[in-house]
């Protein structure tokens, strides 16, 4: 028997009647109808729905036999109501199940269409968030200006820069401006301001004495540094400026060397008069920041001095040391003043020093002084200055907040940025392992063989810093340890022992992750991941500094918070560095948004895994706001030092 039926078959299957439950014929006659559509398609080369009509339309050239199934289509269709519509039904139902709504539109245009419809959504998207930002931005904005009190009242205001007597050397300002572009270009440099100072890349050209270049080789400092080439300059110029560079890059230069400067063009100008000065003004969020800030002015004097230049007197005054001491030095007469913000406040509540004669300033780690809540104890410094002054204001952490609130205390500001501000230094390796934290301590001592001494190890509280200090004494390990709870002279004397090589570890909190140099240091170890992405900057910055390489090894755990885990991740991602598994398995609801608006992460703190509305810095600064609870560790465990 064949297999094969004739139309005449098929043509009886279908006048048989349908009382017959059981009979079920071989071709449906709506997958014949399908069939024969298909086919009349291919033929007539149709494109356009299965419609009896388009189809007679679409192949002019075509011969009356093969459009003649589809002139018997319509005439049936015609002669029974109920049967057209059926049979209009199932071609529309066959015309969208086989060739679809977009039969006629390429896969090319189809995906354009639909990016552009998701671009349209995300931009929608996009629009709510900002705006629901800038609420939020406003919302914790600083209303009141970073100014003086009587500046403020009064409503002073100034709009020219302090005048100096430095000017770049001849061939500098005959370059064309192109090429100063090219050079910041070539170091990663960028500038914002009106009337940009060069950028110079000799501190020969700077105008700097002989003595002093000479203490720079001795310590190994040749040429120039980004920040140097540019900052360096700018301050010279006399030019009010924001300095942004990653740790150890050598912010402290760009201040320090043109104070000293300053200083010895008034002595030789008109010596200082007894209980007269300071004349420049250096505040530091640590003590031990601005002890060595404090020696690196005195090593640079000291030089001048020996060569036949002016002899300075700079002062140290913070918190612990004797207050006789540092008025001894007030009262003959100071040029330069390196201070913590409490012992400074304290001394010019009760006039012991006043700041008449002072003309320039520079906050160093400024964003931990504004930030936080210390806007008031700034505004009462400034309101001590009788005139105008050239304000500085430099750190590795500085997010965009807390640049525009800072820019109201300035005089046409230049920002001088080398790399994103609180981006890692690309020359320290970021290690981070998952240790639970009973493991911790007896981890610790596996980590120390990674690298030679000497080595840093941060922890969070205080109480972590004494157990992993005893810890390690009882292991036979040299180790000494610094937070705010030891008195001054234990302070100090720690870090001398570390500096000079006598101690291998030092353990401390984040008193000792802002600024510090330390020579030599190949590895830093977080016990505890921080509370902020910025203070973990901070700490792994105290490696890798100078351009030499450094390890930073982080512990972190379940107790860790999403939030912070999500910025180390992309701070690991920008850093070109190896992120572990359970960090790249991590994501968030608004990571999509993160570079929306051409702003990298959060606005207020900085961090690159959230968003300012997820920002857990800015709740805990709420929190802490409504609940009046107290300032962390490393910014005023001892009051002495604010």
């Amino acid at each position: 028997m064949s297999l094969k039926r004739s139309a005449t078959a098929d043509k009886e299957d279908d006048e048989i009647s349908t009382d017959d439950e059981d009979y079920t014929p071989y071709i449906p006659i709506k997958q014949r109808k399908k069939m024969e559509l298909l086919k009349i398609k291919k033929k007539l080369g149709h494109v356009a729905a299965i419609k009896g009509e388009d189809l007679l339309k679409a192949d002019s050239s075509g011969n009356e036999e093969e459009k003649e199934p589809v002139k018997k289509l319509i005439m049936d269709d015609s002669e029974n109501e109920d049967n057209r519509d059926v049979a209009s039904n199932e071609e529309n139902e066959i015309s969208e199940q086989d060739l679809g709504p977009l039969a006629q539109v390429s896969l090319l245009d189809q995906h354009s269409v639909l990016k552009k419809k998701a671009e349209a959504r995300k931009e929608t998207d996009r629009e709510k968030i900002l705006k629901e930002e800038e609420k939020i931005l406003e919302s914790v904005a600083e209303k009141t200006a970073l100014m003086g009190v009587a500046e403020l009242a009064k409503g002073i205001e100034y709009t020219e820069p302090i005048k100096t007597g430095w000017r770049p050397p001849r061939f500098v300002l005959e370059q064309p401006l192109e090429k100063w572009e090219k050079l910041r270009k070539k170091h990663h440099i960028l500038v914002e301001g009106d009337d940009l100072p060069p950028p110079i890349t000799s501190f020969k050209a700077m105008k700097f004495p002989q003595p002093i270049i000479d203490v720079l080789k001795k310590k190994g400092i040749v040429t120039p540094t980004p920040i140097q080439i540019q900052g360096i300059p700018t301050v010279l110029s006399g030019r009010d400026m924001i300095g942004i560079a990653f740790t150890g890059s050598g912010k402290t230069l760009v201040f320090t060397l043109p104070i000293i400067m300053f200083c010895v063009e008034q002595e030789k100008k008109l010596p200082f008069m007894k209980r007269e000065g300071p004349y420049g003004l250096i505040i530091c969020p640590s003590r031990e920041l601005a002890k060595q800030t404090f020696e690196i002015i005195k090593l640079f004097g000291d030089c001048l001095s020996s060569a036949g230049y002016p002899a300075l007197r700079p002062v140290l005054c913070i918190g612990g040391m004797p207050v006789k001491e540092q008025m001894d030095t007030i009262n003959r007469g100071t040029h330069i003043m390196v201070a913590t913000p409490g012992r400074l406040m304290d001394m010019l509540d009760k006039k012991m020093v006043t700041l008449d004669v002072c003309r320039y300033l520079c906050m160093d780690e400024a964003d931990r002084m504004i930030d936080m809540g210390f806007e008031e104890d700034v505004r009462t410094i400034f309101s001590y200055f009788k005139g105008q002054r050239q304000t500085l204001l430099f750190s590795a952490t500085m997010p965009k907040k807390i640049q525009n609130f800072a820019r109201s205390a300035l005089v046409k500001p230049v920002t001088v940025n080398v790399g994103r501000a609180g981006a890692a230094s690309q020359e320290i390796t970021q290690e981070v392992e998952y240790v639970k934290q009973e493991a911790k301590m007896v981890y610790i001592l596996q980590c120390l063989r990674k690298t030679a001494p000497p080595v840093l190890i941060f922890a969070e509280k205080k109480q972590d810093v004494d157990a992993i200090h005893e810890y390690l004494l009882l292991k036979g390990v040299e180790a000494v340890a610094i937070h705010g709870g030891k008195d001054q002279e234990e302070r100090s004397r720690s870090v001398e022992e570390f500096k000079r090589g006598e101690k291998d570890v030092l353990v401390a909190t984040d008193v000792a992750s802002k600024g510090l140099d330390f020579e030599g240091i190949q590895h830093v170890i977080n016990y505890d991941m921080p509370e902020d992405i910025e203070n973990y900057v901070h700490r792994i910055g105290r490696t890798g500094r100078k351009g030499q390489w450094g390890v930073a090894t982080t512990f972190v755990n379940k107790s860790v918070d999403e939030s912070i885990l999500l910025d180390l991740k992309h701070l690991l991602i920008e850093a070109n560095q190896k992120v572990p598994a359970f960090l790249a398995t991590m994501e968030s609801e608004t990571e999509k948004y993160l570079d929306i608006s051409g702003e990298v992460g959060c606005s207020y703190c900085g961090g690159l895994g959230h968003r300012i509305a997820d920002c857990p810095k800015l709740q805990a600064m709420q929190t802490k706001q409504a609940q009046g609870i107290g300032r962390k560790d490393y910014l005023a465990h001892n009051s002495a030092d604010w």
